[in-house]
């Protein structure tokens, strides 16, 4: 059961940080309080260790997995970065630049991201209290995972992410370029004392993966990509026992009251399969990005999605020949007299 103590210590976070007279940086303690029961029990939950930096404390998952496997970015997914480099360039204010695009041909310089916020809409008031981050190693995916036990551990586990993208600083996301980073980007912001670190590049795999899956599934949630284009079980995981999407604002809010540390739980293994999929999903789209020579395995509907993404980045002769292989596996009467 859980304390008056606890109770009191979670539910003071969920009031904002006060600051020192004059001062309009937050203040933190040099020494981090102990640990509560919830806390403590939360910590051998999901496997974690306290993490302490210069601004506090906050809880730190590492997993490695050996599926998915590594695969070298082939050449489609290598010029995709370069391009959505070059557009930002073009478009973006000179404090958004990425840094050095070269960076893209490294897979060793890059890092997928995915969080969990306390809102889907996103807004000043929407904090990040889990961040995940997966990069390759040793032929498969090092998981590491980032979790404030309360809104005050929001600078350390920032300047925890900081120090990783320092390392890697390429990103691939699933709607992060809309979503999860425009977000970390504004919590930075309001930190006053952590600067936004800086991208060499960012590769976002949902528009690919509407473009190629939408018009045979439908929708393109990654929880869907796993089960009908993945294979996720085969890779070792599913979502048997997941955690609802919608619900876990309130799972955190839940525990910040007082609540059973369970549920939060199972948000970070949420989260940790959302690393995996990531990770899978983009070596899928390296696969059908890198041949020319497509297999009959393919569905003909996410053929032709494909032939029309190519044709949308003027790669007319690779466009027309997954055209014709999905024509080939068989298409329905409309799309066929537009594959034409």
């Amino acid at each position: 059961m859980v304390s008056a103590a606890d109770k009191f210590t979670r539910l003071s976070a969920l009031r904002p940080v006060a600051s020192s007279p004059g001062s309009d940086r937050v203040m933190f303690p040099h020494e981090a309080p102990p640990p509560t029961l919830e806390e403590d029990m939360l910590a051998r939950m999901i496997g974690a260790t306290v993490r302490q930096t210069r601004f506090g404390s906050h809880l730190s998952v590492r997993n490695w997995h050996p599926t998915p496997e590594f695969c070298a970015p082939s050449a489609g997914v290598i010029d995709l970065l370069h391009r959505t480099c070059t557009s930002a360039v073009k478009s973006a204010s000179p404090d958004r630049r990425y840094t050095n695009p070269a960076l893209a041909e490294d897979p060793e310089k890059w890092l997928f991201l995915d969080t969990e916020t306390t809102g889907l809409a996103g807004g000043t008031g929407t904090y990040a209290f889990l961040i995940g981050i997966a990069w390759w190693d040793a032929g498969g995916l090092e998981v590491e995972q980032f979790l404030m036990r309360d809104f005050s551990e929001e600078h350390s586990v920032l300047l925890e992410l900081s120090e990783r993208l320092a390392e890697r600083p390429v990103l691939v996301t699933f709607n992060g370029k809309t979503f999860d980073w425009p977000l970390l980007e504004n919590r930075y912001t309001m930190t006053r004392s952590i600067p936004v670190p800086p991208l060499a590049g960012h590769l976002d795999l949902l528009h690919p993966a509407r473009a190629v899956w939408k018009l045979r599934l439908g929708t393109v949630k990654l929880t869907e990509l796993e089960r009908q284009v993945l294979d996720a079980q085969r890779l070792g995981w599913d979502r048997a026992d997941d955690v609802p999407s919608n619900m876990i604002p309130q799972f955190y809010f839940d525990y910040l009251r007082g609540g059973s540390v369970a549920p939060l739980a199972g948000v970070v293994r949420h989260n940790r399969n959302d690393l995996r999929g990531l990770a899978a999903l983009f070596g899928k789209l390296n696969e059908l990005l890198g041949t020319a020579q497509h297999s009959k395995e393919n569905d003909g509907l996410d053929l032709f999605g494909l032939s029309r993404f190519l044709g949308r980045r003027g790669e007319r002769a690779r466009a027309e020949s997954a055209c014709s292989a999905a024509r080939e596996l068989g298409l329905p009467i409309p799309l066929d007299t537009q594959a034409q």
